[in-house]
């Protein structure tokens, strides 16, 4: 396999601090690599040094010759009046292509990416629909070598197994930034991890998630080791150079420098060791409320936008519900959230909580945080003391307990990282006791050490939660019990998100086999059109096509059959592939029969 990307000894620092220096990576064709580390680290920086939007302070980087690199940041950022034919055109317009028109092009990576309307405007696309646009420009102009910043992010569940399917069957390498678990797992085929807990401060194991898990956990128990050994021989040379005069006349110079290594080799293994248990505290306070039902709605339905959304929804919440919501961008799941909190009126229906309810929100639009006030000011308002279980805590110590240094707090909340953010939202939450936690995507930005904490608090609170994330790890171990939104109004309880995605297979199918008349009268038009005479390789083609239909039809149903099978649950690999082929089979079924009309409609 050739190298497309090889860097020697690079290093990079930024005015507080170095962030790393010393590290060696290659990339090499149609490789998957994740990148991973706790926020800070510089995983971010390092792939657009990577993919040469910043430059680095030290080392070299060899690019094979025209190399074409994409780089998809976190963000997706679109002019308010754009579309997504015309942000797809312009930016394949920038990797031109002699054999396809760039608007061909953009419709071609658009229709993909799932999109119908090319020309419905940007601002009003979720923010999964803005990410699929921003993959759909990445993928479209075909790079060698795409570097991808956090991409699960705002996608919905169906979003993310998408893109997997994509990975796993793409020839492009690909660098992907991620704190999804499951997609690493199911994804990368070599994982590196930049921190503080490693020599050089980066690790690296081939294969998925699974086994770097092991290798890390190899390695880290091995360097504990070297520790213990490393004291002793401290232990020894402390112990030689405090001996008297005689003992002074026999060292040497080289002795006692060897002894000074070995000291300050001790203090970095032991400070590597120390790195993992840095991480944030999180742990919500709950009111311990003995009411049963805390939050009830009764035939509630609501649209927004002129889309109904859902109707005739019944549910109740009590403590220790843990509620997973589940549905495609745009049907509802926020929505939802905001009638719980009382943030939306429902427009039929009631709504129900018990007296004195509180609930504590956290909103994935950062909505909630004022960007133009200091890190201090956001945690601590007034003064120089919070107040948390009814102590007094300095706003230093509550600052560090989430991983901020004192040297942070007159940052501006606006410059803060993404995960930064989080981390500070999650700290304002926990000085509120709540009876109904409602989480709208907690998990972006978050590094997997907080991710893993934060699981263990949710785990712990005794009250209800709801939660939408698009993480399909924290779902498994959080969610009690799941509703699913189908986007035509329709809402139903689940047990586990494989019942929820069958369900929706069969909703879709159902609601094209509705619209079925519809397009029979089209046909009849377009025959009605079209009069032109089918030529004798059209004729052999299209006397075959029933039996291809039927032949495609089988496939849809015996793919369909497998993705019901239980056992998927627990071998994600396998559910990704059947999930992506039975997509494919889909879409052969619906482009024969489109191809079967198109030909019906001339002449024998």
């Amino acid at each position: 396999m050739a190298d497309l990307l090889t860097t020697r000894d690079l290093a990079k620092a930024h005015p507080a601090a170095m962030l790393f220096e010393g590290l060696s990576i290659t990339i090499g064709e149609r490789e998957r690599i994740g990148l991973i580390g706790p926020n800070g680290a510089g995983k971010s920086t390092l792939v657009r040094i990577l993919a040469g939007i910043e430059t680095q302070d030290g080392g070299d980087i060899l690019r094979r010759k025209s190399l074409r690199m994409i780089y998809l940041q976190q963000d997706d950022l679109f002019a308010d009046d754009a579309t997504p034919l015309s942000v797809a055109t312009a930016s394949l317009a920038a990797h031109p292509d002699a054999r396809l028109d760039d608007e061909v092009r953009a419709s071609i990576a658009l229709s993909k990416l799932g999109f119908t309307d090319f020309e419905r405007p940007v601002a009003e696309l979720s923010g999964g629909w803005k990410k699929r646009l921003s993959i759909a420009c990445a993928v479209g102009a075909e790079p060698d070598l795409l570097f991808l910043d956090e991409p699960t992010n705002h996608l919905d569940l169906e979003g993310v197994l998408w893109l997997e399917a994509l990975a796993n069957s793409s020839s492009m390498a690909m660098l992907f930034i991620t704190h999804d678990r499951c997609f690493l797992e199911n994804v990368a085929q070599r994982i590196i991890e930049l921190a503080p807990a490693y020599p050089g401060g980066i690790f690296e194991a081939p294969g998925n998630y699974s086994e770097f898990l092991v290798r890390k956990d190899a390695f880290l128990d091995a360097q504990s080791s070297a520790e213990s050994a490393l004291a002793n021989k401290v232990r020894r040379d402390t112990a030689w150079l405090r001996q008297g005069i005689q003992g002074r006349q026999t060292r040497n110079k080289t002795q006692v420098e060897a002894a000074a290594e070995r000291a300050a080799e001790l203090k970095a293994t032991k400070d590597r060791n120390l790195a993992p248990t840095r991480t944030t505290t999180i742990d919500f306070q709950a009111t311990e409320r003995k009411t049963n039902r805390l939050l009830s709605l009764h035939s509630v339905a609501k649209s927004m936008g002129g889309k109904e959304l859902f109707r005739d929804l019944d549910l109740v919440l009590t403590p220790g519900r843990r509620l997973g919501l589940l549905g495609l961008n745009g049907t509802g799941k926020t929505t939802l959230l905001r009638l719980m909190n009382g943030e939306l009126e429902p427009d039929s229906g009631t709504i129900k909580r018990a007296t004195d309810l509180r609930i504590v929100t956290f909103s994935q639009h950062r909505s909630t945080l004022d960007r133009s006030v200091t890190l201090q000011e956001a945690l601590c308002p007034v003064g120089e003391m919070v107040e948390y279980r009814g102590k007094q805590v300095h706003v230093t110590g509550w600052a560090q307990r989430f991983l901020f240094d004192a040297d942070q707090l007159s940052t501006f909340v606006g410059n803060l990282s993404g995960g930064e953010q989080a981390r500070l939202l999650i700290a304002n939450l926990m000085l509120t006791a709540a009876d109904v936690l409602l989480l709208d995507e907690p998990t972006n930005d978050l590094d997997i050490p907080s991710l893993e904490v934060l699981e263990e608090s949710l785990l712990e609170f005794p009250g209800a939660i709801a939660l939408v994330t698009h993480d399909r790890f924290m779902l498994d171990r959080i969610a009690t019990e799941f509703i699913g939104l189908d986007g035509h109004a329709g809402i139903k309880e689940f047990q586990t998100v494989e019942q929820w995605q069958t369900h929706r297979r069969v909703v879709e199918a159902e609601i094209r086999a509705a619209h079925a008349p519809a397009t029979e009268k089209r046909k009849t038009a377009a025959r009605t059109r079209n009069t032109r005479k089918r030529t004798w390789k059209e004729q052999q083609e299209f006397e075959g096509m029933e039996s291809a239909i039927l032949q495609a039809e089988d496939r849809v149903e015996s793919l369909e059959a497998a993705s019901q099978d239980p056992s998927l649950a627990n071998d994600h690999a396998r559910a990704t592939a059947i999930y992506a082929d039975l997509a494919a089979a889909q879409s052969e079924v619906r482009k024969l029969y489109d191809r079967w009309a198109e030909l019906d409609g001339k002449v024998d």
